[in-house]
């Protein structure tokens, strides 16, 4: 490989308001022995981005001003430290962005992905929107040579709807997927190729709506409407035996449980924005409802199930990813995903 140049362009949060900023000229980070220098080329806008970009009160009570944004990516190796020993520069990779301590109870027993003290790219520690990002070596993922650069790049959110999916043993059960954003969405072609019977979907975004019964969905309703009761007709009477929330929205979440089938199983990765009221005693004891919360990937059982499923050629996947900008349109990517014009935006990061 060749020099490095002494600075790159990166997107920062410098200001307690909403956006971000383009640094031109930010020094590159120092590698340490056991970490790996990656050179981005391609990196994935999501959900946990436009929170940080709109400044909403998650992102003010937990993200450090300062810090380089972005955690979904794919890129070329160009330095190794001194102890690294399993992956070389030239390496096509991906990265979990969990990178855990190693130590505690969780990362000890196979649970790194709830790990006490983990800390996130792009939230805790500088992240892939620049030319470069360090990454330590235990958290680097070979990208296989038939997978495409922009699918390497969203291995993150991916790897939430696997994880979902898997989690909740969907094959040959009726599934119900409350929230169709760019998670909602990979979960359906997903569930699809997990041998899922009946896929039924809720949103309000009616090309969302339109797009889940592209993927695989048999039915597709919104949820501003009353379909509980449809559902559960749909379903066999009882309701579906599955649910995935992926909307974090109090008004999906307690439909969904509505809809789900006594003795049904349920896993949840939507993130209310703010407390909310369950109906326990109905929801979960009366029901006798399976419940799994769900967080981040399983490392890296997760990362095998997506390669397996991306090369078995039965995700879709290329329709979710509707915009691909150089990273300098970074505000253009936001309003995109804002308005609904675009569901999954990947960038192109230029070389420093």
């Amino acid at each position: 490989m060749g020099a490095l140049p002494k600075t790159m362009p990166a997107l920062r949060k410098l200001k307690r308001e909403p956006g971000l900023d383009f640094v031109p000229a930010v020094e590159l980070p120092e590698l340490g022995p056991r970490d790996v220098l990656v050179r981005t080329t391609h990196a994935g806008i999501c959900g946990t981005d436009r929170h940080i970009f709109e400044w909403d009160k998650w992102s003010q009570q937990r993200v450090k001003i300062g810090i380089t944004t972005g955690h979904e990516f794919c890129g070329i190796v160009e330095r190794t430290g001194s102890a690294v020993t399993r992956i070389a520069a030239g390496a096509r990779v991906s990265a979990e962005g969990h990178i855990t301590c190693g130590k505690c109870e969780q990362c000890r027993t196979g649970n790194g992905h709830i790990c006490n003290e983990v800390r996130i790219l792009g939230i805790d520690t500088n992240g892939c929107f620049a030319s470069y990002l360090v990454v330590p070596e235990e958290n680097i993922w070979p990208v296989h040579p038939k997978i495409s650069d922009q699918i390497a790049a969203v291995f993150d959110p991916l790897g939430n709807a696997v994880h979902t999916v898997m989690t909740a043993g969907v094959s040959g059960k009726s599934v119900l997927i409350t929230g169709v954003g760019i998670i909602g969405l990979m979960a359906v072609t997903v569930a699809k190729a997990a041998g899922a019977g009946s896929i039924f979907v809720t949103d309000v975004d009616p090309n969302r709506l339109k797009l889940a019964r592209e993927l695989g969905a048999n039915e597709a309703f919104d949820g501003r409407q009353p379909w509980v009761e449809e559902v559960r007709r749909l379903s066999g009477g009882s309701g579906p035996q599955v649910l995935l929330e992926m909307s974090g929205n109090p008004r999906a979440i307690h439909d969904g449980f509505t809809a789900l089938r006594n003795g049904g199983t349920a896993a949840l990765l939507g993130i209310p924005s703010d407390q909310i009221q369950f109906d326990w005693t109905n929801h979960l004891i009366f029901k006798g409802a399976t419940v799994f919360g769900i967080n981040g990937r399983r490392m890296f059982e997760t990362w095998y199930q997506m390669e397996n499923l991306v090369l078995s050629g039965k995700l879709q996947l290329d329709p979710i990813i509707t915009h691909e900008i150089e990273m300098s349109k970074f505000a253009d990517g936001f309003r995109m995903m804002q308005s609904g014009e675009a569901i999954k935006v990947v960038m192109r990061i230029p070389t420093a």
